[in-house]
């Protein structure tokens, strides 16, 4: 059964699925850190000097100046703002990897219309046909 295992995880899929992972996992750390350290303040700087991961719904019903003043005071709060930022972070997550998967299938197109050389038969052949001329 150990055997099996084994055989089963150092197949070639069960590998790249793992590295795929890991490399998402990646990307989309990348991802968060550019939409939360870049976009988001930009965006926030043209909405009026707004912190949308600040944005939140206190469900007690006062009004709190910022999300951490709001848990801190024990608030039951809606944090809408990251939420939103969750979803710019969905969409660039999605762009991104539309432009690599996009990348692949435009080099694996090229790979299928190159030109296939000759056959390691008609290569051997060839030889052939050159040792028999001398």
């Amino acid at each position: 059964m150990l055997k099996e295992f084994k055989d089963f995880i150092m197949t070639g899929n069960v590998v790249e699925f793992a590295v795929a992972v890991i490399m998402a996992g990646a990307i989309g750390l990348v991802v968060s850190g550019f939409v939360s350290d870049i976009i988001m303040p930009v965006v926030g700087q043209a909405a009026g000097d707004m912190n949308f991961e600040d944005l939140h719904y206190a469900l007690d019903g006062n009004e709190y100046k910022s999300l951490a003043a709001a848990t801190e005071a024990g608030a039951p709060v809606i944090a809408w703002g990251r939420w939103v930022n969750s979803i710019i972070n969905l969409i660039i997550v999605g762009f991104v990897m539309f432009l690599i998967v996009r990348s692949y299938n435009k080099m694996q197109k090229k790979e299928e219309e190159a030109p296939a050389g000759p056959s390691q038969e008609d290569l051997l052949g060839e030889i052939r046909d050159l040792l028999g001329k001398r």
